[in-house]
């Protein structure tokens, strides 16, 4: 063989032994290809948009929409609907047990006041109002002592005289009701009490001379005079009958009480002596005590001072007995609305019509036992209805007592008038609405009361004022702080009347100026403007835009 042709027969195939081929790279080629077309696609679609942009119409940016100016009439309304109900109404009801007796009327029954309605027999209504009948009674007499009592804050005495036996007291002491501080005479009469024998029981009269003696004086000469006569009986040790009579006399300065005296009395000439001599006696004596528990103030209180009829002697501060007088006033005000509410009660149960109408509820039958706080009666005066309305802010200056309305109730047209209007607003969703009364005279019937009724005011009108759409009047902040209403006045230079807003409106083009205007009534979408801006005048309210197309 050709040693050639071996060699080639060997490189052609390869020995067992030999390693696999190494794997060929992807052809570069096919990828090429993509790319290129990727690349084609995004200069075509280029050259389509540059050329629809080129040839396509271009997007407006909205059409401007002004308004002139102009005069013209203008009705401002308040609208809505209510439920319409009595004006006046009235119902019983019973918060106690019992049995009912009788009922005097019906459904539907037209009554007058004053009118029996119905009878009810509640032992529990009676034992209610004499319960609290004793309550009140009781606190009303604890607080008449404690009121006498407080007066007792400056302690004074009832009369003129002398104190005894006095207790100190220093500001800060503590001082309690019944307490005595001091003793207090009339020192100014003395009194002499003497026994005289039977034999003279005619002769002795009240009125009659004395001449009493005082030992200790060595006095024998002291006018005075009988002053009482007791027809006792006190037997002597030598077995004499004897009665009692009072001497007074008036103390020249140098008599007191325990003092031994003697009272000799002239009866027909005959001279009548006491069966023994007695001791002298203050005219009056009493204890000056604290009618209040409390705490000294200041005390002026001296043995021997003579004191006079309503000098402060004790100040006493009575906090405790304040807040009991407090604590009293409170209860027995609660006992008299608890007593109130008993009798009208017991009152109820035999009710008359508390005022004109139609029975509209009767709830109990003859027999029927009442449970406590049964509705059994309702009574409605229908000749005046009244529907509650509402007034929003934008018309609330114009609606006044007296105006006329118009209703409607299922087709059925009515006239009612304002009856009130309050000034105290309710605000929802950050819009102010306020609370009227429309009332309607119903003296037919014919108004059904808790039905729906819808309602109609002209608030104002303006046969000739001038006019604007709603929408070309703007709020804007003003520089003050304030909220003001302007419009835009188209113009080729900026008008002398014009302001320059510290907050931009959005949309306003060039060449329309802020102008401030006052304005008046309004509806649903005219405005009236007072002044600001002349008949003619070229706003601008709005701007029109179509939409895009993607």
């Amino acid at each position: 063989m050709d040693p050639v042709l071996e060699k080639k027969d060997e490189a052609l195939v390869p020995p067992e032994s030999a390693a696999p081929p190494a794997p060929q790279k992807p052809k570069k080629k096919k990828k090429k290809k993509i790319v290129s077309w990727v690349i084609l696609a995004v200069v075509l679609g280029g050259i389509a948009f540059g050329m629809y942009k080129l040839l396509a119409p271009k997007e407006e940016a909205g059409q401007v929409i002004t308004d002139m100016v102009q005069y013209g009439s203008i009705t401002s309304t308040v609208q809505g609907s209510g439920i319409t109900k009595p004006k006046n109404s009235e119902t019983i009801t019973l918060t106690t047990t019992g049995t009912v007796a009788d009922v005097y009327v019906t459904e539907g029954q037209q009554v007058t006041a004053g009118t029996p309605l119905f009878t009810i027999d509640s032992e529990t209504a009676r034992d209610a109002v004499e319960k609290a009948r004793k309550d009140a009674n009781g606190y009303q007499k604890q607080l008449d002592a404690l009121y006498k009592d407080i007066a007792g804050l400056n302690l004074t005495p009832a009369y003129g005289g002398k104190l005894l036996d006095v207790v100190k007291l220093t500001a800060g002491d503590t001082i309690s009701k019944d307490q005595v501080v001091a003793k207090l005479v009339d020192d100014s009469t003395l009194r002499l009490k003497q026994y005289y024998s039977y034999a003279y029981a005619d002769s002795i009269k009240v009125g009659q001379s004395a001449n009493v003696s005082v030992p200790a004086l060595m006095s024998s000469g002291i006018a005075g005079r009988v002053d009482a006569v007791h027809m006792v009986e006190r037997i002597s040790a030598e077995g004499s009958k004897l009665f009692e009579v009072e001497v007074t006399l008036q103390n020249p300065g140098t008599l007191t009480a325990d003092m031994e005296a003697s009272a000799v009395i002239t009866v027909g000439g005959e001279t009548v002596y006491p069966y023994e001599s007695a001791k002298l006696e203050y005219n009056r004596s009493t204890d000056l005590k604290s009618t209040v528990n409390g705490t000294v103030i200041s005390s002026s209180l001296l043995n021997y001072m003579e004191v006079t009829p309503g000098q402060v002697l004790v100040k006493i501060d009575g906090e405790d007995s304040e807040n009991e007088i407090f604590s009293l006033e409170q209860s027995l005000a609660t006992a008299q609305k608890d007593l109130e509410t008993a009798q009208k009660n017991l009152a109820n149960c035999s009710a008359v019509a508390p005022i004109d109408g139609t029975v509209i509820g009767l709830a109990i039958s003859p027999g029927d036992e009442v449970a406590a706080n049964t509705t059994v009666i309702s009574i409605a005066d229908t000749t005046t209805v009244i529907i509650d309305a509402t007034v929003d802010e934008r018309n609330i200056s114009y609606v006044q007592q007296g105006m006329m309305v118009d209703l409607d109730q299922w087709g059925t047209p009515y006239t009612g008038m304002v009856e009130s209007v309050s000034l105290s607003s309710k605000v929802e969703n950050g819009v102010a609405s306020y609370p009227m009364v429309i009332s309607v005279d119903n003296i037919d019937g014919s108004m059904m009361t808790g039905s729906n009724v819808t309602y109609s005011l002209i608030a104002s009108e303006n046969d000739n004022c001038l006019l604007l759409p709603i929408q070309a009047v703007k709020s804007v902040p003003m520089e003050d702080g304030t909220t003001g209403s302007v419009v835009f006045v188209k113009a080729d230079s900026k008008p002398e009347n014009a302001i320059e807003l510290t907050v931009p409106v959005e949309e306003v083009p060039e060449g329309f100026y802020a102008v401030p205007v006052e304005t008046g009534i309004s509806d649903n979408y005219n405005v009236e403007i007072i002044s600001g801006v002349e008949e003619g005048t070229e706003v601008f309210t709005t701007v029109q835009k179509e939409n895009s197309w993607y």
